[in-house]
């Protein structure tokens, strides 16, 4: 009996390392293909928000105004999730401007509700590859107000750019009325307890106004790469070129 249990785990652990490795060469392979699709758009500013929000709403309004002038004024692209609400504002702005309107996909069972707005995308089966690849080569990350999915990715950027693993990438919110108070709770709730530092508060822009947040994204140098140190690495890259 003891045999046979072992004979078991053995044949366990034989599988568990080919679907390992099966699994990794697939993550490999999105990441590859998600990377290329992206060196093609080396200027890009990456939208962010609910996706419940219709034409009606005033934030959408702005965000489709605000991505036609960054394409119109900047020669940016603009990339997004691909899905409705904020994500169609940005890329139907972006379009309507004739620029580029990048859209990165996710898989699901049920097929991806995507806007029709998007000149070329990229599709995803893994979340967690979709979204390093919305955030690897922006030179701005815009949010404007949404749900648990918004706010995951907010704080997640947030905590990337404060451990410095991006550097030099404004994460400008748009909407004051909603955002500020969530900087109130940070500031009476997280910095009272001493959870984060001070400057902590200062890693993201709050600007409503539209020339402001053009003239952040102007003063950004335009980055090739991103800040890498990893295991085995020998030189830090962070090009960039104006």
């Amino acid at each position: 009996m003891k045999e046979s249990t072992e004979n078991i785990l053995t044949l366990d652990r034989v599988e568990m390392h080919r679907l390992a490795r099966r699994r990794v060469s697939e993550i490999s392979k999105e990441f590859t293909e998600g990377f290329e699709f992206l060196e093609d758009y080396q200027k890009s500013v990456t939208f962010f928000g609910a996706n419940q929000f219709k034409e009606d709403n005033p934030h959408y309004a702005d965000a489709r105004k605000l991505a036609s002038r960054i394409v119109k004024e900047l020669d940016y692209s603009v990339l997004s999730g691909g899905g409705p609400g904020i994500m169609e504002a940005a890329n139907r702005g972006a379009f309507e401007a004739g620029g580029d309107s990048l859209g990165l996909l996710i898989k699901l069972p049920s097929a991806q509700v995507t806007n029709k707005y998007i000149t070329t995308s990229s599709s995803f089966y893994y979340f967690f590859v979709r979204k390093v690849c919305l955030t690897f080569s922006s030179e701005a990350f815009i949010f404007y107000p949404g749900g648990f999915g918004t706010l995951d990715e907010f704080f997640e950027i947030l905590t990337l750019i404060q451990t410095r693993k991006i550097t030099h990438i404004p994460l400008i919110c748009v909407g004051s009325e909603y955002w500020n108070e969530l900087k109130k709770f940070m500031e009476r709730e997280i910095l009272r307890r001493g959870a984060i530092e001070p400057e902590d508060i200062n890693l993201f822009h709050i600007v409503d106004d539209h020339d402001k947040i053009i003239e952040i994204i102007k003063s950004v140098p335009v980055h090739m790469n991103i800040p890498f140190n990893g295991a085995g690495a020998t030189t830090r890259i962070d090009e960039s070129r104006p």
